[in-house]
Parts: structure tokens; C-alpha cells; sequence
């Protein structure tokens, strides 16, 4: 069973059982996932049936439940998007900045995900922005990529930003490229001072503006002296920003890109096994230096973890800022390019691939590796044509 557990085959066996016990306190969005991903790839949402052009061969294809929070789903979503970022990479270093919350901050956060999360993004590209356009610093315009968790191993709530950062900028005229230091992007202190005050900032002002609720533990917040005092706790708390080491070329870029941007809580291969009213999946424990370890948790506890990670509906979970915003990416990107190829004399631009893409493997034949071709598709709603590839087997 290890090998083929997955969050779905979870949800399926004991998540009507969790409705029931959780009636009262589930929501719209954590109702529409857990649905998704117990059809996800079902005969109920519809599919289609492929032939070998070679060998003949048939297969039957269900349809994705195409949900973000699907571990099932987001594979294909990835790739789509890596390559829509393969020609937007330039020829620097880049650098890897996580923006955390508090614990005091985070409760806030979960009862009021849509407001405290465009909070967050915005305190952490406008922290990065103002101190590397600063002279003391960098004294250029950045570009970043912002990519927002709410997990961590143990599936506990931990909101944190994930930005993606070329090592230099423009210079404020647009005439140069100016590069960071080797191996160093921006002081992390400075980082974290300037993400607490502006952080704290918009958030007593949302408070203000009538955008907070609270209730359960956190309804005294309401009280305007209460939420003044929390955040008066909060300032005087060390906020955790860090930067990793950069990465060593475009290409890695991507690759680690590719491990953050459409991640989902946790992943069906790090889940172990289900029996008994009990899920055990792997996790890595990094306030012991990453050591991999096992956690048994009961099945509903494991459901509201995973549930707790839901993001608001049509909420952006990756954005864009500085030279890479979807306003001016293009223009600014070739900017960029023109600047660094003459700073370095040479016409350098990204690797991009010009040959055609492999077939993908979903559209191979299992048997013989020669491509497949549709013979008939369902919609959601109708039966399966059980007779086509019964007759041609």
C-alpha cells in the first residue's frame, strides 16, 4: 500500500466521515478540494480512451480534477508554467529570500487569509525593493518572483514567502546593469527590520479599515486595545528573513523553481501508509538539521492539516515584481539583456531550448513508446464507451 497511497485514496475512505464530525466548522473552500481530489482521475469526471498507432494498444485516460491543491494535478500546471519562465531567465546569479511570520502573526493570518496574505507579499517585494534601490546597498531595480507557502514538513500552518531574485538590477537612469557583491544579495537584518515595520504597518490598517475578523481564540483582537498590544509584541520580535546561497546557472534556477511554485502541502510519495485510523508520512526535521523521520498522526487530524493550507478562491499565490511585473516584463527583460551583453562585451542571452519538445510521456504508448491518438472521450456525467476498446482488445 505504501507505494500507492495517496491523499486521494485518504480522503475517499475517511472523508465523509470527516464532513460529519466537522460539519459546523467546514468551509466552502475546504469542501470543493476534498471533493476534487477524491474524483481526481475518476470515470465520474469524464476521460477519454487512446490507441497505439503501433502496436494497438488501448488505454483509458481519466480527466484531472485540475485543483490547486490536488497533489495529483500539479505536475503538468509546473511544467506549463517553467517554460513560460525558460526565456525570461538572464545570465546572473540568483539569489533565494524566505520572508516568515511570527506565530502571533500567522494565527491573524489563518482566519484572515486573503488580507493578510496580499499583506505579505506586498510587505516582502516592497522590503527587497526599497533596500536594494538604496545607494548604501545595491542602488538598482530589482526583479523578483514571490511564491507563497503556509506548510511546513509537519503540515503545521507556517505562512512564509519564497522570492526568486536576479543577483543585480537596473540602475536608476536604466543605463546600467548593476550586479550584487559575489555570493552576497542584501543584509538580512536590514531585511527583516524593514519587513516587520512595513508588515505591521499595513496590517494596522487593514485593522482599521474594518478588513480584519476574528473569533474562537483570537475574538479579543476585536477589541482595538487588544490589537494594539499584540502588535506591540510583535515589534519587539526578531521576524526571520534568510537568504540561501545563489544558485549556480539559469538552469537550476528553473529546477528549484519548479520545487516551490506549484508545491501543494505534502506530496503523495512522502505518505507511508493508512491503516487503523492512522497516517504515517515522512517529513524532515529541520530544527535538527533535516534528519528524516516518521509521523503518525490519526486520520482526521492528518485531513485538518491538510485542509488547513486551502487558499482563499482566486487568490495569486505566484507574483510578479520590479522588472519581471506583468506590466513591462518584456521590455524591461530585453533592457536587461542589452545592458549585460555590453557590460560584458559579448551578446550573452539565456539557453533557451529550439528543439521540439518531447512527446509527453502521458501521450506515449506503455507498451511500445509510439505515440497515442484519441479513439473516444466523455464529459462529466456520461458513461464510459465501454464497448470501443472492448471490441478492439
Amino acid at each position: 500500500m505504501s507505494a500507492r497511497l495517496e491523499v486521494a485514496d485518504i480522503f475517499r475512505r475517511h472523508g465523509e466521515a470527516y464532513r460529519q464530525a466537522h460539519d459546523g466548522h467546514l468551509g466552502r473552500v475546504e469542501r470543493r478540494v476534498m471533493s476534487a481530489i477524491e474524483l481526481c482521475r475518476t470515470a465520474e469526471l469524464g476521460g477519454h480512451v487512446e490507441g497505439c498507432r503501433s502496436c494497438g494498444a488501448i488505454r483509458v485516460a481519466y480527466n484531472s480534477c485540475r485543483n490547486r491543491h490536488c497533489p495529483k494535478c500539479q505536475g503538468q500546471a509546473c511544467r506549463e508554467w517553467l517554460a513560460a519562465r525558460q526565456g525570461e531567465l538572464l545570465p546572473v546569479p540568483y539569489f533565494h529570500v524566505v520572508f516568515t511570520l511570527p506565530a502571533q502573526i500567522a494565527a491573524i493570518a489563518f482566519q484572515n487569509k486573503a488580507a493578510v496574505y496580499t499583506i505579505l507579499f506586498k510587505a516582502a517585494a516592497e522590503t527587497l525593493r526599497t533596500i536594494a534601490a538604496d545607494s548604501k546597498h545595491l542602488g538598482a531595480e530589482i526583479g523578483l518572483v514571490g511564491v507563497l507557502h503556509s506548510w511546513g514538513q509537519n503540515l503545521h500552518y507556517h505562512p512564509h514567502i519564497h522570492c526568486i531574485v536576479p543577483g543585480g538590477g537596473l540602475s536608476p537612469d536604466g543605463t546600467r546593469w548593476i550586479s550584487c557583491k559575489p555570493g552576497f544579495f542584501l543584509p538580512v537584518r536590514v531585511l527583516s527590520r524593514l519587513f516587520r515595520r512595513l508588515f505591521l504597518e499595513e496590517l494596522r490598517t487593514a485593522y482599521e479599515a474594518g478588513k480584519l475578523s476574528f473569533f474562537g481564540d483570537l475574538a479579543e483582537l476585536a477589541l482595538p486595545v487588544v490589537f494594539r498590544r499584540r502588535l506591540g509584541e510583535a515589534r519587539r520580535l526578531e521576524w526571520v528573513v534568510y537568504a540561501k546561497p545563489p544558485f549556480g546557472g539559469p538552469e537550476q534556477v528553473l529546477a528549484y523553481l519548479g520545487r516551490y511554485t506549484h508545491r501543494v502541502a505534502i506530496a503523495n510519495s512522502r505518505l507511508v501508509s493508512m491503516a487503523d485510523g492512522k497516517i504515517v508520512f515522512r517529513w524532515r526535521d529541520y530544527q535538527h538539521g533535516g534528519k528524516a523521520k516518521l509521523m503518525t498522526l490519526d486520520v482526521h487530524e492528518f485531513i485538518r492539516r491538510f485542509l488547513l493550507h486551502t487558499l482563499p478562491d482566486g487568490f495569486h499565490r505566484i507574483r510578479h515584481y520590479g522588472f519581471l511585473a506583468n506590466g513591462h516584463r518584456a521590455a524591461k527583460l530585453d533592457l536587461c539583456r542589452r545592458l549585460l551583453a555590453n557590460a560584458l562585451q559579448d551578446n550573452i542571452e539565456p539557453r533557451v531550448e529550439s528543439t521540439p519538445a518531447p512527446l509527453a510521456s502521458a501521450h506515449r504508448c506503455p507498451c511500445c513508446g509510439g505515440s497515442m491518438i484519441t479513439l473516444a472521450i466523455w464529459r462529466c456525467g456520461q458513461a464510459p464507451p465501454g464497448p470501443l476498446w472492448d471490441d478492439t482488445s
